[in-house]
């Protein structure tokens, strides 16, 4: 149970939970620990008034039971004094022997015998005299009286010093042995007094069976009654009766072995209760000490009868709290929904934001707290959008400038080199071609211009294509040839104004004019099956390897500008068409190369706005 324990706590400190775990789960373990606190705390109330209301009944019933055996002992001291007054019995004892008078006797035994036909509870009756003579009645066979003289029994002394008053001994102290029916009796002794001049005539005893005790008290028991005793002033049982399944005799085992504790509260009061452990079992014990005669009456219960009357009521109890803790279990795990179901929103559009999906939240919100809580992150996100949306502008215009300055550094070296072959054409005679080449010129240098737009169809970056390569076919004559290869479809799409010019040069420079032998390069605009744009330049010149393309990328991402046409392109790509548009080189050693630009579908909105 204890290692349980310890797992449990080591699973809540454990990594942080959902809040959709944690809300029910602590609702669970508070209704959990109420419901066993409620249960304990019931259970020991329900059980102390339970406890409370058997004592007071066990007082109750031995209070009633010491009352009819006060009854039956008062009516047998009235019998005694019938006996004692009758006038034969007076004369008979004043002659100081009791067989000094057959006749009187006689009449003395017949009137005995007639009182215990009309009294069954008197079993037997002895009368001594002062000479130490007896005789005795009795309705069976008599206990025989082992001392030679009256004045040798144990009582007699007390009886003397009691002046008249009755005393009660179990089985008169030893005084008699047992009868027939082996049963005990209870000795009701006084002195019998000269009813003229109260002077001590003799002794009277009467025997009373304890089944008449019993009988006395038959009435106020019944199955479910508690284990009732009735001890002597020495702590001798005079009668038990338990109702238990293991009988008297286990009952007076009990008395027996625990009578210094009886004792022990016997003289602390007259009255009361105390519980009482016997090997495993409990008991609470009820007693009665008060009265003309020192015996004790107590009542003897289990505990675990108490707790099978209250367990019904503690059971309901429980059900009840079960039923509530069942009610608000459900109601909390509805409410903490409530609450995080908002909260899950808000994560979500969270784990969003690290790849660049910046989305406002919107959702209907029925807490002060969470509305503002829900409004600072909106803010904050629209604040952030607009930080990254300014930053990436300020880039896009700082890389924008330095293309423009690096295109206006290549423009006039390229002017400057068409300018020297047309004096050379024109010093040579060559006047048409000279026209030719002043044409091609101004129609490069008007269409690069246009008109300061930034962006320009596919067909006039292909016219400016065209007119470059005129001009470098004047100048490097039977060194390549253009193949050209346009879908007409395509040549109204947007694109950023001279990307395809450098990719041409840079095959005419790096790749044809190295080999040294006239090579060709091809010029292709076509649309994939996915409405992709698909532009390619291509050479049959010297190629390169993987690794000489893995150093151009990476040169080229870094700034460090060896060679403007790819620099320059892949640049300006990625300004205007970000991460969703692909540029590609393949490329063998002595096979050529071929750069390919992908522009995807529906980005003809951005040129609009």
């Amino acid at each position: 149970m204890l290692q349980q324990i310890k797992s449990l706590i080591a699973f809540i400190h454990s990594k942080p939970k959902k809040l959709s775990f944690t809300i029910p789960f602590a609702y669970f373990l508070i209704i959990l620990l109420t419901v066993v606190f409620s249960y304990l705390v019931l259970n020991q109330i329900a059980a102390g008034s339970a406890q409370k209301k058997i004592n007071e009944a066990s007082l109750q019933t031995i209070s009633s039971i010491q009352t009819n055996v006060d009854l039956m002992i008062e009516n047998v001291n009235n019998y005694s004094k019938m006996i004692f007054s009758d006038h034969n019995l007076q004369n008979l004892l004043r002659q100081g022997d009791v067989y000094a008078n057959l006749q009187t006797q006689s009449k003395v035994s017949a009137y005995l015998y007639n009182l215990m036909q009309a009294v069954p509870i008197i079993d037997s009756v002895y009368i001594f005299d002062n000479s130490g003579h007896r005789f005795s009645v009795g309705t069976q066979e008599l206990p025989t009286f082992k001392e030679a003289n009256v004045e040798d029994a144990p009582w007699y002394e007390q009886a003397v010093l009691n002046k008249g008053k009755y005393i009660l001994k179990l089985n008169g102290s030893g005084a008699f042995s047992e009868g027939s029916t082996h049963e005990n009796f209870v000795s009701f002794i006084r002195l019998i007094r000269d009813i003229d001049n109260t002077s001590q005539l003799g002794v009277l005893v009467m025997n009373i069976k304890v089944g008449s005790f019993e009988q006395a008290y038959s009435n106020l028991l019944n199955q479910n009654s508690f284990q009732i005793a009735i001890l002597d002033e020495n702590n001798q049982i005079i009668v038990d009766h338990s109702t238990e399944a293991q009988g008297d005799t286990a009952f007076q085992h009990l008395l027996t072995t625990h009578q210094d504790a009886l004792e022990q509260q016997f003289q602390k009061s007259s009255s009361g209760f105390f519980a009482l452990n016997s090997g495993s079992q409990k008991y609470t014990v009820s007693y009665l000490a008060v009265g003309d005669y020192p015996w004790k009456f107590i009542s003897i219960d289990q505990n675990n009868s108490m707790d099978s009357k209250n367990k019904s009521l503690v059971l309901l109890a429980l059900l009840l709290l079960v039923i509530n803790g069942i009610v608000f279990f459900v109601s909390s795990f509805i409410i903490s929904r409530s609450i995080i179901k908002p909260i899950h929103k808000l994560l979500r559009s969270m784990n969003k934001a690290p790849s660049g999906n910046l989305r406002k939240v919107n959702v209907e919100l029925n807490s002060y707290e969470f509305e503002k809580l829900f409004i600072g992150y909106n803010d904050m996100i629209e604040q952030i959008d607009q930080m990254l949306k300014r930053t990436i502008e300020e880039q896009n215009t700082i890389r924008r400038a330095e293309l423009n300055t690096l295109q206006a550094q290549i423009k006039p070296h390229f002017l400057y080199n068409t300018l020297d072959s047309i004096t050379s054409l024109a010093l040579s005679g060559l006047n048409a071609q000279v026209c030719d080449l002043l044409e091609a010129l101004g129609n490069y240098y008007r269409m690069s211009v246009s008109k300061g737009r930034e962006v320009i169809t596919v067909g006039e970056e292909i016219e400016i294509v065209r007119n470059y390569l005129i001009i470098q076919m004047t100048r490097y004559q039977d060194v390549f040839e253009v193949q050209f290869d346009v879908d007409e479809d395509c040549c109204q799409s947007p694109i950023p104004k001279l990307v395809l010019q450098p990719l041409v040069e840079n095959s005419l420079y790096h790749g044809i004019r190295p080999k040294g032998t006239k090579g060709t390069i091809w010029v292709s605009v076509r649309k994939t099956e996915d409405d992709v744009l698909r532009i390619s330049i291509a050479d049959d010149g010297v190629g390169m390897s993987e690794k000489e393309i893995s150093q151009i990328l990476y040169t080229e991402r870094k700034g460090q500008i060896k060679s403007f046409g790819l620099w320059g392109t892949m640049e300006r790509w990625r300004i205007f068409y970000g991460d969703d548009a692909g540029v590609s080189i393949e490329s063998q050693p002595g096979k050529g190369t071929t750069v390919t630009l992908m522009i995807p579908n529906g980005v003809d909105a951005l040129w609009e706005n």
